[in-house]
């Protein structure tokens, strides 16, 4: 069938032939070159959106729609989102151009297609480039199989000129960085590549299309309500990537099927991940209070015995979500920052408590739990974690990281001018008031206490004093504190604007973390200790398929209360709902239920909790 021409100033742009057998450096590359022919003009994404500056990216969006089936094409067009956002910016800004038009294909196409259609082209993940799909499952399922090779592909190492299937995407933001400079290598040749290594998109192997567009920092399309439907799918466990917990099983991204699907699958549903993770906290806080109440400077008690575990259950659940996400995606999350800090100090009252008893010593035993005090100022917020989840309390938190930067850089223009005024001032006041008393006189000052200068001013200097405090209160009190409003309500203004892009990018990447690892077996602490304890060590002995039978038993005997807690409030909310679970509804952290009339009325399936939108 011959391709259609777009067609404009009589020059004719070609749309892209992609087939379903192509390869995904293929793919990439034939919308790349459509791209690149078909923008040749700078334009704002609001322009691509809604003017005639888009009329050749709708053409191209019919065209995918109508013609191409290729699984991996809202991957590609992400891939190539990050290509053109990773090149030299331009002076006439092209690439950005180009990178916007690569998002508003992406969320249109899937805005054309079906829910169920929409959700595999999302989570498709990519193979392995320039490798048959029979032989690579034919090799997959003859070979035998490790602890990783099923479970934990990221750490599979490479054999047979095979990459790993698998690994997490923001570990690989070096890799990806590297392959930007040979993605013109391959654009602007028409020969096929033949070694893996060589081809760019190899980076990309293993990754699902939500997946990506974290990665190439796609906030437009996770913002989409096509794209949050999904995420919020997985939230609620609507969409789900285990269908049992067997030693065989695959990882596939499908509709969850009360009756078919393992109960135990539920134990990955992220949000009852969060709300383990809030009753978790609050017996931590119980626990930090009890022992703070306690306060037993002679020996250890058992109640701190207990906390100790929580602790430790703790940093080791960190350590594991900090593996599975990668250095970059953990640190988008805020509340990660705390966990940090929270560890750090349990660390620090260990320490300093076991030597304050070894040396019987009641000042460091103090200290030790003076800084176990510290603990409340971030594991009391961290509880309150969940707030996070709701739009409004979630909005908050991407403008007031952005003002607390703006308030940082600030700060350096006021640190520069307080050291020279105290510099000036305690020099002449060498005679009357000591370093650290004037210090503290500036401070006051600055704050507001503007008296406390004028009271000292002829103190520090008969002739030079009183102007010299003048000027200071005149340049902090009015001037700079004023300056500081302005630009944090100036940064607060420009970031509201922008924040729902904002926190639905965190809560997506949140929903990605939490569902898309890896690993089978995920154990809620403080359980997690007992296959730390009792089985890790076994690997030295016992095969890999022991071990993972061995998990899995252990995972269905520690963790059946709590599955049976998810039964009873997914029966119980199906009831409530007088409708049951649709094949594809959805209700988010910030979902605000429709009433049950409405949905009663309902003849398409009903996207509940939809952010904003």
């Amino acid at each position: 069938m011959p391709l259609e021409l777009f067609l404009e100033d009589d020059e004719a742009i070609t749309l892209p032939e992609i087939t379903v057998g192509d390869s995904f450096v293929n793919v990439v590359k034939a919308l790349s070159t459509y791209f690149v022919d078909a923008i040749t003009m700078p334009a704002t994404f609001e322009q691509l959106r809604t003017t005639s500056a888009g009329n050749k990216i709708r053409s191209l969006v019919d065209h995918l729609v109508a013609n191409v089936t290729s699984p991996a094409i809202i991957n590609a067009l992400l891939t190539l989102k990050w290509h053109f956002s990773s090149l030299e910016t331009d002076d006439r800004g092209l690439n950005e151009t180009r990178a916007n038009a690569c998002e508003i294909v992406a969320w249109r196409f899937l805005g054309r297609l079906t829910p169920r259609d929409a959700m595999y082209y999302c989570l498709y993940e990519l193979e392995a480039p320039n490798a048959d799909r029979n032989s690579v499952d034919t090799r997959n399922n003859d070979s035998h199989p490790t602890e990783e090779s099923s479970f934990l592909p990221q750490f599979r190492p490479e054999s047979r000129g095979q990459s790993s299937l698998r690994s997490r995407p923001m570990s690989k933001r070096i890799d990806l960085i590297r392959s930007v400079s040979r993605f013109g290598d391959i654009f602007g040749s028409d020969t096929e590549i033949e070694e893996e290594e060589e081809d760019p998109t190899s980076s990309f192997t293993g990754l699902n299309g939500l997946e990506i567009a974290a990665v190439a920092d796609c906030k437009k399309f996770l913002s989409q309500r096509v794209v949050q439907k999904i995420i919020t799918g997985i939230w609620t466990g609507d969409i789900t990537f285990w269908e049992s917990l067997s030693e065989h099983t695959k990882k596939k991204a499908q509709f969850y099927n009360s009756r078919a699907s393992d109960p135990f699958t539920r134990l990955r549903v992220p949000r009852y991940i969060k709300a383990f993770e809030v009753f978790f906290f609050a017996s931590f806080l119980f626990l930090y209070y009890a022992v703070l109440i306690e306060r037993n400077p002679f020996h250890i008690t058992p109640l701190e015995i207990v906390l100790y575990v929580w602790f430790a259950a703790f940093a080791y659940d960190e350590l594991g979500e900090f593996i599975d996400a990668g250095s970059i995606f953990y640190a988008i999350d805020i509340w990660n920052s705390c966990d940090l800090i929270i560890i750090l100090i349990g660390v620090a009252f260990l320490i300093t408590r076991v030597m304050g008893l070894v040396e019987d010593d009641g000042r460091i035993v103090d200290i030790s739990f003076d800084i176990l005090s510290l603990e409340a100022l971030f594991m009391v917020p961290r509880i309150c974690s969940l707030l996070s989840l709701h739009p409004y309390f979630g909005t908050l938190i991407p403008c007031l990281k952005q003002m607390a930067k703006d308030f940082v850089k600030f700060m350096v223009v006021v640190a520069i001018l307080y050291i020279g005024f105290l510099t000036t001032f305690s020099l002449l006041a060498r005679d009357t008031l000591t370093l650290t008393e004037m210090s503290w006189i500036l401070v006051k000052v600055f704050f507001g206490s503007s008296y406390l200068g004028f009271e000292i001013m002829d103190k520090i200097s008969p002739i030079l004093g009183p102007p010299l405090m003048l000027a200071f209160i005149c340049l902090t009190n009015i001037l700079l504190i004023t300056s500081m409003i302005s630009i944090l309500s100036s940064s607060f203004s420009r970031v509201i604007s922008h924040a729902r892009e904002e926190y639905l990018f965190v809560y997506s990447v949140y929903v990605l973390e939490a569902s898309t690892s890896n690993r089978l077996t995920h154990f809620y602490p403080p359980l997690n200790l007992i296959p730390l304890i009792f089985i890790r060590p076994l690997r030295l002995f016992i095969s890999s398929e022991k071990i993972r039978v061995s998990r899995i038993f252990l995972l269905k005997v520690t963790h059946l209360p709590i599955v049976v807690a998810i039964y009873l409030f997914e029966t119980f909310q199906e009831k409530w709902t007088k409708a049951g679970p649709s094949e594809f509804s959805f209700m988010g952290p910030y979902a605000r239920l429709s009433s049950t009339n409405n949905m009663k009325q309902k003849k398409v399936p009903t996207f509940l909790g939809e952010p904003f939108l």
